[in-house]
């Protein structure tokens, strides 16, 4: 296995003090860097193993904070957070602006080769930081099919890929389209893999906690998700080398 390094970065974002953790893969050069976002309960050790995942196969990789180093475990308290969070996108651009800074930042990132995924919540932030015309390789969303303000996808200047799990009751059919509307209406490069029987969060692993309903764990889907996402990467970050 790859020797990787870890380490956690406090920033500063939404009157909060983020705590994101950082993942370095070997070596002292300069490499593609992936800024991972996590579902609107907020960073989890889900997120990193994922994030140290990346770093083994190379990429540096910054899972960033939602909540102020706080993973929201009652669904009732994600909600009243996360709906007000996802209806305001400049309030989610601020995040993943301070984010995407502090990724910018390490000295390991080639900030010329950098790609946004997230989950859920996490998703719609990456989505947002396009939207502003952020300067980015890919990006990919699981679960996050969040439309923007009216013509604003059209600066997105990179491909987007998203997943969705064609049972999940909280992204459904309507909102599908919707969002494959917007895209398709702005010119962007992008994908859509809808994954048969799945529920939303299918990609994370059971949580010993409640949970909203129409949410569930896909195994198998889980992994071709992360197949997907390494793909994705592949292509747009390191195709070139």
């Amino acid at each position: 296995m790859t020797t990787i390094t870890t380490r956690t970065v406090e920033y500063l974002a939404d009157g909060l003090t983020m705590i994101g953790h950082l993942a370095l893969p070997a070596g002292v050069d300069r490499r593609p860097a992936v800024l991972l976002g996590p579902e609107g309960t907020g960073l989890s050790d889900v997120e990193r193993r994922r994030a140290d995942a990346l770093a083994e196969l190379g990429y540096v990789a910054l899972a960033f904070d939602l909540h102020g180093g706080r993973y929201l475990d009652d669904p009732e308290e994600m909600l009243a957070r996360c709906l007000p969070l996802l209806a305001d996108p400049d309030r989610m651009r601020d995040i993943g602006h301070a984010a995407l800074d502090t990724l910018r930042a390490e000295p390991r990132t080639d900030p010329d080769r950098i790609a946004a995924v997230g989950y859920g919540t996490g998703g719609a932030i990456a989505l947002e930081l396009g939207r502003a015309g952020v300067d980015l390789r890919a990006i990919g969303t699981v679960n996050g099919l969040i439309t923007g303000r009216p013509g604003e996808a059209a600066r997105i200047r990179c491909p987007v890929w998203a997943g969705v799990g064609s049972e999940d009751p909280i992204m459904p059919p309507a909102q599908r389209e919707a969002f494959t509307a917007e895209m398709q209406a702005a010119g962007v490069d992008w994908r859509l893999v809808v994954y048969g029987g799945a529920l939303h969060a299918f990609h994370h692993p059971p949580v010993d906690h409640a949970a909203l309903p129409g949410v569930g764990h896909h195994p198998r889907h889980a992994q071709r998700a992360w197949r997907d996402v390494v793909g994705l990467l592949t292509e747009c970050l390191t195709s070139a080398e």
